[in-house]
């Protein structure tokens, strides 16, 4: 039975039972077309047969479990891929973009996994894995102050390579160092020194892609609007982001952070009132993340919540308790809770690895620990009155797991206009909010639990974010603002979650898609959908 008549006969099949059906049909022919393509579009001297993973390749489930970092996607009842296919070399994507195409299966693209909905991995509907672990070359290059690095790195892996060789460089990029460059940039990631030199996507020079057409291609031969898509657009949609060329940042030989915790009793909420109206305006070398959970009092046993100050400083300590008695002094900022290190250093402090730790830990590709997890999103524009602080601190202890951390933006953040890159959340916004809920137990039932008790928090600070839309963060992945292929009539669909995302510039990217990949074969469930009149014309190819 030959891969394109079984796409016609598996529609017609309930979705539950295309996985199992659509991993038969390969099982059972062994001359199996479209990995007989793959093989075909191979180049000689870059064979690609040892990286072609079938359920019953030995190695399979090792191969798709170890960048699987949400373990709600890690259960026995998951949709696996019918084959995984671990590329070494940009022929081999060229090969899987060429044959996906022409064999009508769908493929999905993962670089560290870190995805928190797993759409990179996991889906409804049949689909291979084109996974880029093993492109992760990283050439630094300090004269020019830049570096190309290909999308299956580690952001880890970056750092320890720049410090490698220079102490004043850096880039500026996600605190978890096992997060895979290619999601991240191309969703507009960010870091503690976004307020300083804006999100990672704002610091990219050149990419190089394998388009819809299997078309090795760089910015020049993409061109403008493509290449303003990949940075923040979310790449997927678009093409197979093989590398990124990055502008390195200056940073100072020793930079300074702190950690500050103080709970309702130790006037958390005059602190963080004060934060709330300072964190956006300080010095824009200097990043203060507020985090919000509940724990038990020291004095009474109680739960109350708990704020936690954590920063980042470009400069000295003195200087930084400068800056923090004239602008934040509430926090009691003193010279015992500042640690002064090198950049690289500091990414340690963030991970919360003990600073003792040889920086190679950087190159580790395995989080620590994984978790069961959900995360949502909002942006604030406006300080949250003390009575609503209040009101927030009363839920928080009612439902107690979800936490939320806050992100101060102002700064280069503040100055790059909406429309630089698809990322549209710039001036006008004073943090973002990350909600999260992270669990050890498997199971659905506790699952639902858990992500029931983040929605509720989210659904809580209503009053208190942004509004028409209600923005959220493209790479804060989160299945409740819609989930789809963007078939046939679905356009609108895709067109309230691309706003709460893109704004604006949705139309744009919107645009861009349907002129690069009117097949809409680069497709997933959160992807950019073609305009509606491609779309159609899609549907009933």
């Amino acid at each position: 039975m030959g891969i394109l008549k079984a796409v016609v006969v598996l529609t017609l099949i309930p979705t539950v039972l295309l996985s199992v059906l659509w991993r038969a049909i390969l099982d059972s022919d062994s001359n199996n077309p479209f990995i007989q393509c793959i093989l075909d579009n191979s180049l000689p001297y870059h064979p690609i047969s040892s990286a072609i993973y079938t359920p019953q390749s030995s190695a399979y489930s090792s191969v798709l479990e170890s960048y699987i970092r949400n373990l709600r996607f890690n259960e026995s009842w998951t949709t696996k891929p019918f084959l995984i296919l671990t590329a070494l070399h940009e022929s081999h994507i060229q090969a899987a973009v060429t044959c996906g195409k022409s064999h009508g299966v769908r493929m999905k693209i993962r670089s560290g996994g870190h995805d928190y909905e797993g759409l990179s991995y996991v889906s409804n509907a049949p689909f291979f894995l084109l996974d880029m672990f093993n492109l992760r070359s990283i050439d630094v290059d300090i004269e020019s102050e830049t570096a190309w690095v290909q999308t299956g790195a580690t952001l880890g892996e970056v750092f320890y390579r720049i410090a490698e060789k220079s102490k004043t460089h850096g880039f500026p990029a996600g605190v978890c160092p096992t997060v895979g460059v290619g999601g991240h940039v191309s969703g507009a990631g960010y870091g503690n020194m976004m307020r300083k030199y804006g999100v990672s996507a704002d610091n990219i020079l050149d990419a190089v892609i394998v388009d819809s057409h299997g078309r090795l291609l760089d910015r020049q031969s993409m061109g403008e609007d493509l290449f303003w898509a990949i940075r923040g657009g979310g790449g997927a949609s678009f093409a197979v982001i093989v590398a990124y060329k990055i502008k390195l940042v200056r940073v100072p030989e020793r930079v300074t952070v702190f950690q500050v915790e103080k709970t309702l009793v130790e006037d958390a909420t005059d602190i963080v009132d004060q934060w709330q109206h300072v964190s956006s305006n300080l010095p824009e070398e200097l990043f203060i993340r507020l985090m919000l959970d509940v724990v038990k009092s020291r004095q009474s046993g109680e739960k109350t919540v708990r704020a936690s100050f954590i920063s980042l400083f470009l400069g000295d300590s003195d200087s930084l308790l400068s800056v923090m008695n004239q602008r934040f002094p509430k926090l009691g900022l003193s010279k015992s809770d500042c640690i002064e290190m090198s950049w690289v250093k500091s990414v340690l402090f963030w991970y919360n690895i003990p600073l003792d730790t040889d920086n190679k830990v950087l190159l580790d590709r395995t989080p620590p620990t994984l978790n069961y997890l959900k995360r949502k999103s909002d942006y604030v524009r406006e300080p949250i009155p003390r009575a609503g602080l209040e009101s927030i601190w009363k839920k928080m202890i009612e439902l107690e797991t979800p936490r939320m951390y806050f992100n101060p933006y102002g700064g280069k953040m503040a100055e790059i206009a909406a429309e630089e890159i698809p990322f549209p959340h710039r001036a006008g916004n004073l943090w973002k909010i990350q909600y999260i809920a992270n669990w050890k137990e498997a199971g659905v039932e506790t699952a639902n639990h858990y992500i029931d008790l983040t929605r509720k928090l989210h659904e809580f600070m209503t009053p208190f974010v942004s509004k028409n839309p209600r923005q959220a963060f493209l790479n804060y992945r989160d299945a409740d603002l819609g989930s789809n292929y963007h078939a046939k009539g679905l356009y609108e669909e895709a067109r309230v979650q691309g706003m709460k995302w893109f704004m604006g510039n949705f139309y744009r990217l919107v645009k861009i898609k349907t002129e690069v990949d009117p097949s809409n074969f680069f497709c997933y469930e959160q992807s950019i959908p073609l305009l509606p009149s491609q779309e159609n014309l899609d549907a009933s190819v």
